[in-house]
C-alpha cells in the first residue's frame, strides 16, 4: 500500500528580519515611477482619501517627479546599487555572521526585496519564531506601523504561521544613544574644523500627524535631548523632506541651514539620528543639497556625519537591542 509523500519539515529555527523603507531597483525614471506609485499609494503615508489623492498621484506626480528623483538617485547610487539596500544588506550579513544559529535577513517595505517574500522564505527554512525589526528609532505610523502592516498581511496568507515579535521604537534606548555619541564624536574628531553648530535633521512629517496622536515628534525631540546630554553640547533640531502643500513639522532643515550664516555660524556639521542607514534623504538631500544651501547662504565649512550604518557602534547597538527582544527565544552572546 502506497502512502502519500510529505515534504521534509526543516528543523525549528529563530529568524530576524531587518526592515527599512525601500528603494527603486535602479536610478531610472521607470524604476522610480514604480517605486513611488507603491510608496505614495500607502494610506499610512498619504492620509488623503484615495478618491481625491489617486488622480493627483497618477495625473501629475508620477508624470513629473520620477525624472527628478531618478537624477537624485543617480548622484548617490553605488556599485552595490541603492545605498539603503546595500547598507541594510551589510547590517544583516554582519548579524548573521555574529549569530550563525539564527537566520538573519532583510527586506524593504516598498520595492525589493519584499517583506512577504522574505517571511515566506524564512518560514520555508524552518523559522517558527521570527523577530520583525523595522529599523526606525522613532515610531511613526508612516514608517514603523506600515512595515508591520505589510508583515501581518503576509502572515494572514499563511496556513502555518510562525510566532512573531516586532521591534519596538528605540529612540531613547541607552544602547542607541551610546552608539550615536560614539559615532558623532569619532566623526567630529576626524574633521579639520570645529563646527560652531550641529544640526540634528530628522525626516519630516505633516503637522497634523502630531495632532492625530502620532508620537514621532516627541520621539525625535527625546532622541535629540538625550544625545545633547551625552555629547555635552547643544543640537539644533530640524525636519527635512517636506512634500506637498500641507504644514509640516518645523523648523525645516533647509531653512535652518540657510539661516545659520546670518547668525554668524559659518561652520556646521549635520547628523541624521532618525535614519538607521544612509539613503537618498541623507546622501543627496543633506550631504549634497544641504551643503549647497549652506554655502550659498554664506557658510564656509560644512560636514555631513554618516548614519550608524554597519559601523562598529551601529552593529553593537543592533546586537544589543535585538538580543533583548529575542530573550527566551535564543541565547545570544
Amino acid at each position: 500500500m502506497m502512502t502519500e509523500a510529505h515534504p521534509a519539515i526543516p528543523a525549528p529555527r529563530v529568524g530576524v528580519l531587518l526592515v527599512n523603507l525601500g528603494t527603486p531597483d535602479a536610478p531610472t525614471p521607470g524604476a522610480v515611477r514604480r517605486y513611488l506609485a507603491e510608496f505614495l499609494s500607502d494610506r499610512r503615508v498619504v492620509e488623503i482619501p484615495a478618491v481625491v489623492w489617486q488622480p493627483i498621484l497618477r495625473g501629475v506626480i508620477l508624470r513629473t517627479r520620477p525624472r527628478k528623483s531618478a537624477h537624485a538617485y543617480s548622484l548617490v547610487w553605488t556599485d552595490e546599487g541603492s545605498p539603503l539596500a546595500a547598507i541594510t544588506a551589510r547590517q544583516a550579513q554582519a548579524l548573521q555572521h555574529a549569530w550563525p544559529q539564527l537566520r538573519v535577513d532583510w527586506a524593504m517595505r516598498y520595492g525589493n526585496p519584499a517583506i512577504g517574500e522574505k517571511l515566506a522564505a524564512m518560514k520555508d527554512a524552518g523559522c517558527e519564531r521570527i523577530l520583525i525589526a523595522p529599523l526606525y528609532p522613532q515610531y511613526c505610523a508612516a514608517t514603523t506601523a506600515t512595515a508591520n502592516d505589510a508583515a501581518f498581511a503576509a502572515l494572514a496568507g499563511m496556513r502555518w504561521q510562525p510566532a512573531v515579535r516586532t521591534l519596538p521604537p528605540y529612540h531613547g534606548d541607552p544602547a542607541y544613544i551610546a552608539a550615536l555619541k560614539a559615532s558623532v564624536e569619532a566623526q567630529l574628531a576626524a574633521l579639520d574644523f570645529e563646527p560652531e553648530a550641529i544640526v540634528a535633521s530628522f525626516h519630516g512629517m505633516p503637522q497634523r500627524t502630531l495632532a492625530l496622536g502620532d508620537p514621532y515628534h516627541c520621539h525625535c525631540r527625546k532622541t535629540a535631548r538625550l544625545l545633547e546630554e551625552a555629547l555635552g553640547r547643544e543640537l539644533i533640531v530640524a525636519f527635512q523632506s517636506r512634500f506637498g502643500r500641507a504644514k509640516w513639522l518645523e523648523p525645516a532643515t533647509d531653512a535652518v541651514l540657510a539661516g545659520l550664516p546670518r547668525t554668524g555660524m559659518k561652520r556646521v556639521a549635520v547628523v541624521a539620528p532618525g535614519f538607521a542607514a544612509d539613503c537618498l534623504e541623507t546622501l543627496e538631500e543633506l550631504a549634497i543639497r544641504g551643503r549647497e544651501t549652506f554655502l550659498a547662504a554664506g557658510g564656509e565649512r560644512f560636514a555631513y556625519l554618516d548614519c550608524l550604518n554597519d559601523s562598529a557602534p551601529g552593529l553593537l547597538m543592533l546586537r544589543n537591542i535585538l538580543a533583548r527582544e529575542l530573550a527566551g527565544w535564543a541565547a545570544l552572546a
